[in-house]
């Protein structure tokens, strides 16, 4: 079964599945290779990427996350400043070395296969390696990024939908009928059920630290992006926002101006996301596109509220998981899939409810926050201009930590459960994105993507 956890993973921008999901999948394929004996004997390699990632692998930087994941890194711990720079030099020289240790011929314009329109059944965003030696093939593998950074292969995505196992856990859940359920039965909380989940797995130290850290970079990712000026990479010159609107409302009169505490929440999720714009260091959460609006609204409770300690910083990220583990459950977080209700409305109803949770809300209250932070995202699209994760995505990432906040706020004065459950607009956010034209999702076929232009 998944964690809370898993639906966070420290990495670089600026796209889950299109950055963080291919430079896996290609670290994968190497791997096996070794694993095989067959790394030695390979003398080429070809990378195919088919759908969305293939019509806006260039923004998203699919290429240069699919080259590092030949040469062996790691998302978490590549060092963004050579994310680039090892590409250019792949590109200069003709080589690459797989794994970090076998040197064979690479040509970045012969050997990077696009097909922007041809879309593998089995999910929009697919990649082929195929590796071969002085006799032929050697090794060809199918890979899907399934959202969130999660990678499957065509053998794991036939039964992706039920990766969860019941029995590897004492509260086991796919709904969120089947979760408040449970912590009404055994009288605990949302955090508090997922750790006890994860004891199996890892000691309840060791899953403290991990949850620590994730706060740690998200606070980071803040502090960083507040202090950043320039112009992002791209093309679009696009210029940073959020140092700009942090000077101007990092004012003495702000502890006291709820409006402009939500200015600041906006701005601390624009710094997030400017920063994953950037192949800087940010939390996936659930996915980069959505990486500021979480970040945004911990960041104005850490710094807003009176009751502030590390353990309500981890409750916060442990509830937020869960809410999300549910909507990984029951339909996507993949904007090629479902638009971006899957990414930036799955994180403002995860926000909603975890800043409901740490706020005292009850389970009621909670589900209600969740429920109402994706029923006002419903049919949100996927369009984003030259295939960048940047207009509308950074500023949308604002809006929604607002969003969040106001959220909680309302749900904190309300009693009695809603009409539509959590289970209702979760089941209605996937057929909603089923019938979403394809142009709307992750593609820049449709919406801001192609009106830019002609403005």
């Amino acid at each position: 079964m998944l964690g809370a956890l898993d639906m966070f993973s420290i990495g670089i921008g600026p796209s889950s599945s299109h950055t963080i999901g291919p430079m896996k999948a290609a670290a994968t394929f190497i791997n096996l290779l070794e694993e095989l004996s067959m790394l030695n004997s390979t003398t080429h390699v070809e990378v195919n990427l088919f759908g969305s990632l293939a019509l806006t692998g260039e923004g998203h930087g699919t290429m240069l996350a699919v080259i590092n994941g030949l040469c062996g890194h790691n998302p978490k711990t590549v060092d963004p400043k050579v994310f680039v720079s090892c590409v250019e030099e792949i590109k200069q020289s003709g080589f690459i070395y797989l794994n970090n240790k076998h040197k064979i011929k690479f040509s970045y314009d012969n050997d990077l296969l696009l097909h922007k329109n041809e879309f593998l059944l089995q999910h929009s965003n697919a990649m082929r390696f195929i590796a071969f030696s002085n006799s032929g093939v050697l090794l060809q593998e199918d890979y899907f990024s399934v959202g969130g950074g999660f990678v499957v292969n065509k053998a794991q995505i036939s039964s992706y939908a039920d990766f969860a196992s019941d029995a590897d856990v004492p509260y086991p859940f796919k709904t969120a009928t089947e979760l408040f359920s449970l912590c009404k039965k055994n009288n605990i909380s949302i955090a508090t059920l997922v750790t006890r989940n994860e004891l199996g797995r890892k000691t309840a130290k060791e899953f403290y630290e991990e949850a620590s850290e994730i706060v740690q970079v998200m606070h980071e990712s803040v502090i960083r992006g507040l202090n950043t000026e320039g112009v992002l990479p791209g093309g679009l010159n696009v210029r940073r926002r959020a140092p700009g609107l942090y000077k101007k409302l990092n004012i003495p009169t702000i502890a006291s101006s709820p409006k402009e505490q939500r200015l600041l929440a906006i701005a601390y999720a624009m710094a997030v996301n400017e920063e994953n714009a950037a192949f800087s260091r940010i939390v996936t959460a659930p996915t980069n596109g959505a990486a500021g609006t979480i970040p945004g609204v911990l960041e104005y409770y850490r710094n807003f509220s009176s009751d502030v300690s590390q353990d309500k910083l981890v409750e916060f990220i442990l509830t937020a998981g869960a809410i999300g583990m549910l909507y990984k459950y029951g339909a996507s977080i993949s904007a090629a899939e479902v638009g971006c209700q899957g990414e930036i409305g799955v994180a403002c109803s995860m926000a909603a409810g975890a800043l409901t949770a740490v706020f005292g809300g009850t389970l009621i209250q909670i589900e209600k926050a969740a429920e109402i932070g994706m029923e006002h995202n419903l049919g949100m699209t996927c369009d984003p201009v030259e295939g960048l994760v940047q207009i509308p995505c950074i500023e949308r990432n604002g809006v929604a930590s607002s969003k969040a906040i106001d959220i909680a706020y309302l749900s904190l004065l309300e009693e009695e459960a809603g009409i539509i459950s959590l289970d209702h607009v979760i089941k209605t956010m996937l057929q909603t994105g089923k019938d979403m034209s394809i142009k709307y999702k992750e593609t820049s076929l449709g919406g801001l993507a192609v009106n830019i232009v002609n403005c």
